[in-house]
C-alpha cells in the first residue's frame, strides 16, 4: 500500500538558479567563511552543512551544540560564547571569547583549545572592547589557549559604510599578525577593506546574504486542508473571533510550531490570488484560520497559498527542489 506524505509547510527552491548563485558568490569572496547555524536558514541545518562543505574548509555555527551538525573534517567557528562547552567537544571547533569568563570556560580538560576573540561593537553585546583586545589574548594565552583571530560584528542597522568604518577604527587598536573575521559587509565593501588593509588576513562570514542572495529562487507556501462557509453570523476559532455569515472559513496546515505568526504590524503572512488572507485570530501550533468574504479570492481544499515569514525563523516540513 502506498503511503502518501502528508505536506503542510513547503519550501519550494529553483534549484538550477539557487546553486548557481551560491556558487559564484563562494567563488567572489576570498575568506568565506558559511554560516549554518539555527535552523539553517530554511534548508535544515544538517543539509545545508553539507551543502558549505563544498564552498570552504570552515564554517561557523551559532552555538557549542550546533558543532556536530559540521562534517567532522572541518573546522566549526562558534559564534556565541559559552560558559559550559560540552566535555566531548571536539578539538577543531573554536570557541567564541569576549571576556576572561568565557575564555576560562574554553580551556580543554585536555589537550589545546583555539578561540577567536570578540570585539565589541556598537551593538553593545558580548565582546572586549577593542583597546581591551590585546590584555584579553595575553590572558588566553596565558590560560593554554590558541587564539586564531578576533571577530568584530557590526549591528545590522547600520549602513555598510557605517559597518565598515567601524571595523577600521577597530582594528586600529589590534596587532597586524591576528586574522580578522568580519560581518554585515557586502561584496564590495570587504574588497575595499581587504585592499585598503593588504597586511592583514581578512575572512568574511555570509549567511544571510549567501543562502538567500535572491529571494526569487525560494517559494514558502502552505496547504490548505479545508475550507467552509460560515452559514450565520457567530464566532470561530480558539477564542471565538466573530464571523459573519457568507464568509468562506480557510484552515491551513501550519501554525506558530512552524514559526508562522502574524507579520510585526499584525497582518496575516497568508496570500492567495496575489490577495492578502485575513487571520481569524493569531496562528496556533500547527494550524491557521483565515477568514474570506464573499468578493475576493478563496482558496480550495488541496490548493496552496503563500506564506510571508523569513526562513531563518521558520520551521518547514519539506524542502522541495526543482
Amino acid at each position: 500500500m502506498a503511503i502518501v506524505a502528508c505536506v503542510t509547510l513547503t519550501l519550494t527552491v529553483d534549484s538550477a538558479a539557487w546553486n548557481r548563485r551560491v556558487d559564484a558568490m563562494a567563488a567572489r569572496v576570498d575568506g568565506l567563511v558559511p554560516v549554518v547555524k539555527g535552523n539553517g536558514y530554511g534548508f535544515g541545518r544538517a543539509w545545508l552543512a553539507e551543502r558549505a562543505a563544498l564552498l570552504a574548509s570552515s564554517m561557523a555555527v551559532g552555538t557549542v551544540f550546533e558543532v556536530d551538525d559540521v562534517p567532522s573534517n572541518y573546522t566549526a567557528f562558534v559564534l556565541t560564547p559559552t560558559l559550559a562547552p560540552p566535555v566531548d567537544l571536539r578539538a577543531n571547533a573554536i570557541l567564541t571569547v569576549g571576556s576572561i569568563a568565557h575564555a576560562q570556560a574554553a580551556v580543554p580538560v585536555s589537550g589545546t583549545r583555539s578561540v577567536i576573540v570578540k570585539v565589541r561593537s556598537s551593538m553593545q553585546r558580548y565582546g572586549v572592547p577593542a583597546e581591551g583586545v590585546s590584555d584579553l589574548v595575553s590572558q588566553c594565552h596565558r590560560l593554554g589557549l590558541d587564539v586564531a583571530g578576533v571577530s568584530i560584528h557590526p549591528p545590522l542597522h547600520g549602513t555598510t559604510a557605517e559597518n565598515l568604518q567601524e571595523i577600521q577604527s577597530s582594528i586600529r587598536h589590534i596587532h597586524p599578525v591576528l586574522p580578522v573575521f568580519v560581518s554585515h559587509l557586502d561584496e564590495a565593501t570587504y574588497a575595499t577593506l581587504r585592499a585598503s588593509h593588504p597586511d592583514r588576513t581578512w575572512n568574511l562570514r555570509l549567511g544571510t546574504s549567501l543562502w538567500h542572495a535572491d529571494k526569487t529562487d525560494l517559494t514558502l507556501s502552505a496547504d490548505v486542508l479545508d475550507v467552509h462557509t460560515v452559514m450565520t453570523d457567530g464566532v470561530a476559532g480558539y477564542h471565538g473571533a466573530p464571523v459573519h455569515a457568507g464568509s468562506q472559513l480557510v484552515i491551513i496546515g501550519c501554525g506558530s510550531t512552524h514559526g508562522v505568526i502574524p507579520l510585526q504590524d499584525g497582518r496575516s503572512p497568508f496570500h492567495f490570488a496575489r490577495h492578502r488572507m485575513a487571520l481569524l485570530e493569531p496562528p496556533h501550533m500547527h494550524t491557521s484560520m483565515c477568514v474570506v468574504p464573499p468578493d475576493q479570492p478563496c482558496p480550495a481544499v488541496g490548493d496552496t497559498v503563500d506564506v510571508q515569514r523569513p526562513l531563518t525563523t521558520t520551521a518547514v516540513d519539506i524542502v522541495h527542489w526543482m
